[in-house]
């Protein structure tokens, strides 16, 4: 992969910038998101930030390995912290970090996404807690999509501010709104394999000497939701 060949998990992320955005790709790695926008010019303007050194110079050569210094600001910075005032940033990308730690990232950076027109998120794990933050936040799902690409399963989601609040449901929050709308062999596919080792989980606690009703009834309790998200009683 490199930004003339994105991967199909980047370029299903990269499909949901505005164009002529002025974006922050937080966790930018290579920069090769923001480059590959500069050079197909869909985007105006971008910040690359990115925490650890060694990706940020990485994204440092890259930018200049372009000649798109004037359109990618690359910062070293925690989270949100790379993007200021006056970047007049109105889409933020954070992609490829579990939903926990984007989360955290988004909660800490809240006072930097005032301006922010769109979010588009790609966790690796953990999109339930994610979408919850979402919602008690006042953003409305907009958009999903789930993608499939070496033997793992990749969930995008859209999130623009929203003047009202929206409620999503435990099962909408777990499975996602606009994904059980058109599920599809992919979605099938990560729920069927998530069911698979649940239940295989959940013998092995059995067999324990002392065995944790709470948890199995938890996890049986969400075997119970995957069914029904597969139309398929099996649980």
């Amino acid at each position: 992969m490199d930004e003339k060949h994105l991967s199909k998990r980047l370029a299903t992320v990269a499909s949901y910038v505005p164009a002529g955005a002025r974006m922050a790709d937080i966790g930018s790695d290579h920069a090769y998101l923001p480059a590959a926008l500069a050079l197909t010019k869909k985007i105006s303007y971008a910040v690359a930030g990115e925490v650890v050194r060694g990706p940020y110079e990485n994204a440092v050569n890259e930018i200049k390995g372009h000649g798109l210094t004037d359109v990618i600001q690359p910062r070293l910075a925690d989270g949100l912290d790379a993007i200021t005032a006056a970047d007049r940033i109105d889409t933020v990308v954070i992609a490829g970090m579990g939903g926990t730690l984007i989360t955290e990232i988004l909660e800490r950076g809240k006072a930097r996404l005032a301006g922010v027109s769109r979010l588009v998120l790609q966790p690796n794990v953990g999109e339930a807690r994610l979408r919850r933050w979402l919602m008690a936040n006042r953003y409305q799902i907009v958009a999903e999509q789930i993608v499939g690409e070496d033997d793992h399963i990749y969930e995008i989601i859209i999130a623009e501010p929203s003047l009202v609040p929206f409620r999503y449901s435990d099962y909408e929050l777990m499975f996602g709104p606009h994904l059980l709308e058109k599920k599809g062999p992919v979605f099938v596919a990560k729920w069927q394999d998530f069911a698979k080792r649940e239940r295989g989980v959940i013998a092995q606690i059995e067999r324990a000497q002392q065995v944790p009703v709470a948890r199995i009834t938890e996890m049986k309790q969400k075997l119970a939701l995957v069914a029904e998200a597969l139309d398929d009683d099996r649980n």
